[in-house]
């Protein structure tokens, strides 16, 4: 059984998707955390895994937080997919960026990149994977996204902090998005960022690494087929390094999770990170 669990902190209500399990050794029942979800008057729907979204508990708990401005918030991103998604497959940066600038007029940066690109990339490369659109509609599509990406971060104001981030792909991925999402992110966070996001040589990101002293190292991997070198990739920096290793992205976000010697990351909103990074 799933619920919603609401913790008021100061004036906010913040909520928690929750399970609760027979402990059959102490004859009770425990709950577990399953998703921290954020801030009451934010959450929406698509922020409940999909396993447990139209449980009718869940439905009934999140209506009870501002149904219509729920309502409404859910229409705006719907439109803003369906705006950014025609934007970028026709390779227009100029009309994606004025999709971005409308939507931060009302919600943050973040939601931007975890409610809006980043589903909008996922359909795109689905819509290719099913012959809905062509390999070269995805490259625009891609290009026209990192560019996007590239110009907000250009807009952010950095405050670095003493925290360095190194974020990385295995040598063959040639997706990039990710990592460049995440630099403009943890800039704004105030994290000093590395991102090499092209692919390079395991031998490159080992000196690189030598010579930078990242605290952390995040590695991206969106094709599975580059699981196996994200794996020898880890295995090389552990080797030298004694760092905290978390790899992340659509690679390792399936059912079947790959094996690493680091921490993998599945799903994480963009506010979840920092504090994955602290704890790392």
């Amino acid at each position: 059984m799933v619920y919603i669990r609401a913790k008021k902190v100061k004036s906010d209500q913040y909520l928690y998707l929750v399970k609760s399990t027979w402990d059959s050794k102490k004859n009770t029942s425990k709950q577990e955390i399953v998703k921290y979800l954020g801030k009451a008057s934010d959450v929406l729907k698509e922020d409940i895994p999909p396993e447990y979204r139209n449980d009718p508990k869940v439905l009934s708990t999140l209506a009870k937080f501002n149904p219509t401005d729920i309502k409404k918030r859910e229409e705006v991103i719907t439109k803003t997919k369906q705006q950014l998604y025609k934007k970028l497959t026709e390779g227009d940066i100029h009309a994606s960026m004025l999709v971005y600038e409308d939507y931060v007029k009302m919600f943050r940066i973040t939601d931007f990149f975890d409610k809006i690109l980043r589903p909008v990339m996922y359909k795109i490369g689905d819509d290719w994977k099913t012959g809905k659109i062509s390999i070269a509609t995805e490259h625009v599509a891609s290009n026209s996204a990192q560019t996007l990406v590239k110009i907000i971060m250009d807009q952010v104001t950095r405050i670095v902090n003493k925290k360095k981030i190194l974020i990385c792909v295995p040598l063959g991925e040639e997706h990039h998005l990710g990592c460049d999402v995440l630099e403009t992110y943890l800039s704004i966070k105030g994290f000093k960022v590395y991102n090499i996001g092209t692919a390079i040589p395991t031998e490159s990101v080992i000196n690189f690494i030598n010579n930078n002293r990242p605290d952390v190292v995040l590695i991206s991997i969106t094709l599975e087929d580059n699981i196996v070198a994200g794996q020898r990739l880890v295995k090389k920096i552990k080797e030298q390094f004694d760092i905290p290793i978390l790899v992340g992205g659509f690679a390792v976000q399936g059912e079947r999770i790959p094996k690493f010697d680091a921490i993998i990351v599945t799903n994480p909103t963009l506010d979840e990170i920092p504090k994955i990074i602290k704890t790392a």
